[in-house]
């Protein structure tokens, strides 16, 4: 029974020596990083958001992209989700073999997949011309991104098309009075 415990150890021991990035990182929101973003400079951090735009893909292995981390990121309009106010959103560079793995990012027509982006805080990088960003080492998907649909709205297609009709009766008048 006494061997066990020293066995136990030399098999755990290696596993805590290991640094992981996630263990020492602390929870902030977009909103925090953009109150004072100085404050955070060289800090590992998690930030939950909805990946937008577009996928920067660069030569040197990294990729860009936009963190939202504002209320429609959890609840978009199309979704039933209530207008409270703008967007917030964060630059986030990954390594470009992780962001491949992710379904595309948020646009008009998708919400992009929600994550959990770890990395390290950059304030004003030197290194990438002044840059703000994370630095990211990991990414969790907390929900798979997925298409939008906004259906047809009854209201403006009357408009519309009532708006078509008027256009024509006024095209049809104006053509009869100049040959007639």
């Amino acid at each position: 029974m006494r061997r066990i415990g020293p066995a136990l150890l030399l098999v755990f021991l290696p596993a805590l020596l290991i640094p992981n990035p996630g263990w020492a990182a602390t929870d902030v929101t977009v909103s925090e990083l953009l109150q004072d973003p100085a404050a955070f400079e060289g800090r590992t951090m998690s930030v939950v958001g909805e990946l937008v735009g577009d996928y920067g893909f660069r030569r040197d292995g990294w990729a860009w992209s936009q963190l939202n981390g504002d209320s429609y990121a959890t609840a978009p309009l199309l979704e039933g989700g209530a207008l409270s106010g703008s967007n917030a959103g964060i630059g986030i560079r990954a390594p470009a073999h992780v962001i491949r793995a992710l379904d595309p990012p948020g646009d008009y027509h998708h919400r992009g997949p929600l994550v959990r982006a770890t990395g390290t805080w950059r304030y004003h990088d030197e290194d990438r011309g002044g840059e703000t960003y994370l630095d990211v080492t990991s990414i969790e998907v907390l929900r798979s991104g997925a298409e939008l649909s906004e259906g047809l709205n009854p209201v403006v297609a009357g408009v519309g098309a009532f708006l078509v009709v008027i256009a024509l009766w006024l095209g049809y008048r104006s053509r009869k009075r100049s040959t007639g």
